[in-house]
Formats: C-alpha cells, sequence, structure tokens
C-alpha cells in the first residue's frame, strides 16, 4: 500500500512540476534543467523570484522626434547611474536611451525567456530587474531601445562552434583583433537565436531593438577565416539582405534599427556585406554611424576628418537622403499636348510609406579631436539642415527619427544639448 501511496505521490510531483505556473521547462536540444518562474499573475502585477515586476508594454506615447543617449548594461543596472540618465532628461532634450542587452561578447544583460541562453551560460545580471527598470524610465516618458550584437558573439560561438567562423590554419575559432570570436553570418541558428533575444525584449516592454554587428567581419586576419555555412560564392550583401528580410517577418509590426557603418552613407560594403538600400525596407529606422573620427586620412578632402564633424555628417547624411530620395522615385518620359518630349520625377507613394527613416549615430567621445559641445552640435546641426536634392517635392523631415549620441563612458557634454522646454 505504502508503495502504491510513494508511486502516486511521485507521480502528483511530477505533474507539479511540469504543469504548475510556478516552473518553466528549460528547453536546449534536450531538457536540461528545471529553473524557478514567476507567479501565475499577467500583467504588471507578475512579480518574478528576483523581485522584478511583470512585463510591460511599450510606450504609450513616444516622442515624435527621439535624442537617444547610450547607455552599457552596467551603467543601466546602476541606481547612481539611473540619478544621473534621470537628471540628463530633466535638464535636456534627451527623450530616449539605448541599453546593451546583449553586447559583442554575446552576454545578455538580464536572464531572459530564452532557454538557449540559459543553457549556453550566456546572460549575466547586469541589469537586476529589467522590467522595472523599463518601467522606472516609461514612467518618466522616456523611449527606451535594447541593443543586440548579432554576429560576433564569443559566448555563442563557443557554446555553437558549428555556426562560428575557424581559422583556415589551426582549425581552431577564428578570431578579431579583440580576440573575440565571430558567427557566420549565413547560419539561420544564429538568426533565430538573436531574434529569440529581440522578442523576448519586445515582450519585456522596450519600445524598440537596436541590431548591430549585421555585417561579415572587418578586422583580424580576413583571409584566414574558414565559413561553415557560407558558400563563399554568394555575394554577402544578398546573404544580409535576407537576413533583414528574415528580422522584419519574424518582428512583425515591432519597431527595429540598424546600426550601419558610415561610409555605408556614400558607398556599398561589399566587403562586410552592408549595401545602404538593402535595408530600406525591412526596418523602421536606420543608424549609420558617421562619427567623424572613424573615417579615412582624406576624406572629401581633409587630413583629419575628424577636426570636421559639420562637414562629415552633411556629406554622409546629404548623401544618404539623396539616395533615399532616388530609391522612393523613378523617372516616366511622357509627350506634351505640343509633341515634346519631356521627363517628370514620380513618387512611389508605397514605398514612401514602407521605407525606414534615418536616426544617426554621433560622437560625445574624444578621438581623432578633442570634442567639445560645439564640435558635438555641428554633428546635429548639419543633419538638420540637410534637404532633398531632387525635384521629388518630398519633405526630408518627414524621413529623419532624430539622433544617436554614444558616449562610451555613459558621461554626456551637456552642453551640447539644448535645455528642456
Amino acid at each position: 500500500m505504502w508503495l502504491i501511496f510513494g508511486g502516486l505521490l511521485i507521480i502528483a510531483v511530477g505533474v507539479f512540476l511540469f504543469t504548475s505556473p510556478a516552473y518553466v521547462v528549460s528547453l536546449g536540444e534536450k531538457i536540461t534543467t528545471i529553473v524557478p518562474a514567476t507567479e501565475e499573475v499577467v500583467g504588471p502585477e507578475k512579480i518574478y523570484e528576483n523581485g522584478d515586476i511583470g512585463p510591460q508594454k511599450s510606450l504609450a506615447n513616444p516622442p515624435e522626434t527621439l535624442k537617444v543617449v547610450y547607455a552599457t548594461a552596467w551603467s543601466a543596472g546602476s541606481t547612481r547611474k539611473f540619478d544621473y540618465f534621470e537628471e540628463l532628461f530633466a535638464k535636456t532634450e534627451a527623450n530616449a536611451i539605448l541599453i546593451d542587452v546583449k553586447d559583442y561578447t554575446g552576454v545578455v544583460s538580464y536572464r531572459p525567456d530564452v532557454p538557449a541562453v540559459i543553457e549556453y551560460d550566456a546572460w549575466e545580471e547586469r541589469i537586476p530587474q529589467i522590467n522595472t527598470l523599463i518601467k522606472k524610465f516609461h514612467d518618466r516618458g522616456i523611449y527606451v531601445i535594447g541593443r543586440v550584437a548579432v554576429f560576433e558573439d564569443d559566448k555563442l560561438a563557443r557554446a555553437r562552434p558549428e555556426w562560428a567562423l575557424h581559422s583556415s590554419s589551426t582549425g581552431e575559432l577564428w578570431t578579431t583583433n579583440k580576440d573575440i570570436a565571430w558567427m557566420d553570418t549565413a547560419a539561420r541558428g544564429v538568426w533565430d537565436y538573436n531574434i529569440a533575444i529581440a522578442q523576448d525584449m519586445i515582450n519585456r516592454g522596450f519600445d524598440e531593438v537596436n541590431f548591430d554587428y549585421i555585417r561579415f567581419p572587418s578586422d583580424g586576419k580576413l583571409s584566414d577565416i574558414r565559413y561553415p555555412v557560407w558558400d563563399e560564392v554568394t555575394y554577402k550583401r544578398v546573404i544580409l539582405s535576407d537576413f533583414f528580410k528574415y528580422v522584419r517577418e519574424q518582428m512583425g509590426t515591432a519597431k527595429i534599427s540598424a546600426d550601419l557603418f558610415g561610409e555605408v552613407t556614400y558607398a556599398s560594403l561589399s566587403g562586410v556585406g552592408q549595401k545602404l538600400e538593402d535595408a530600406f525596407l525591412y526596418f523602421d529606422y536606420i543608424a549609420p554611424m558617421v562619427y567623424p573620427s572613424h573615417y579615412a586620412k582624406g576624406f572629401i578632402g581633409y587630413q583629419n576628418p575628424a577636426n570636421f564633424p559639420y562637414e562629415v555628417v552633411q556629406y554622409s547624411m546629404q548623401t544618404a537622403l539623396d539616395r533615399l530620395e532616388k530609391f522612393v522615385t523613378r523617372e516616366e518620359t511622357f509627350v506634351g499636348t505640343d509633341g515634346v518630349t519631356s521627363t517628370r520625377v514620380v513618387v512611389d507613394q508605397d514605398l514612401v510609406s514602407k521605407v525606414a527613416k534615418f536616426r544617426p549615430w554621433f560622437q560625445d567621445f574624444d578621438l581623432g579631436a578633442d570634442y567639445t559641445a560645439s564640435m558635438i552640435r555641428k554633428q546635429v546641426q548639419a543633419y538638420d539642415e540637410i534637404q532633398f536634392s531632387g525635384n521629388s517635392g518630398l519633405n526630408a523631415a518627414d524621413f529623419k527619427n532624430g539622433w544617436m549620441m554614444w558616449a562610451p563612458s555613459n558621461v554626456y557634454t551637456v552642453g551640447a544639448f539644448l535645455p528642456k522646454e
């Protein structure tokens, strides 16, 4: 009798463990662990074991024009640093924050509801209560963006080496000059892994996911790379274009943005696979990293482009805007009543409704030059002043969504921002 009772008890406990809302089964290629999860409460009142509140909704009334500042995960998780950002938002025009969720090492800054991340030990609680943090910013009207570094990912490479680049000479994982492993851009498993993280972010209340490192590698011994998935025949830009399209399909109506090299504004970067037009229809916002200090010596005639923030940004973003105008228009030839053949510019309104808006990255750091408040502001001024060069009749303001400011220290030059109205 006791054996029967004991057996029934074990079955009951097993049923409870695998059906109770207090447990989540972590799945990878096999069941690995059973981890405590949340109580069975839906909505903002839901409480996690670490004291975090439940998932949030996106910001109800986001700013029309975003002025974004960047924060590392460590800064975002710091109470002292939160106070700093709170004061910055209260006193200046800054109205949005971009937070590292998954950085270039592959570490996710909170425990996501993504089984593979848990299985690969690819997370660290740098932001202890992510949902609470989102709520704090939302309560202040601040738009919250989460950044995901995609193809440079040391953690995933070591967990799934079959998706990672290898050295042709050693057979080991190939790494960049900073000794960071890189994923094969053509590996669908890598796509799905990063999209799962992005979807978790949206589910928690992030207003937007920013995808970075969406390219082939650019530093390190590139000639030594062996690709496990890419056939090395298909154009790199085709691989990336397929990835962009796939991300859009999987993310649905969620707001997503793409970080691209600054040079992509005026050139097609075949080496890394980036072409501006390939991203236009798949992202809500495109963020070219037009840091003047990152341009090569001699760019548009300047020996040190870092000394010319207005000119560098003006040239880059004007060229990008002109390419967008060309993308959404076409020339038609027609014969007038007088028999004279002429051409006219026709706007494709369907493309206009789908094309991404620009939101470039500017620098608030010293590299190549000492960046004073005036120099920092010249980048914003240059971007504000660009207009379409063609005859489309389109308004450039309709294709801009503000700008983003990068300070690696997360300490910003307050004088470069306009005071809060």
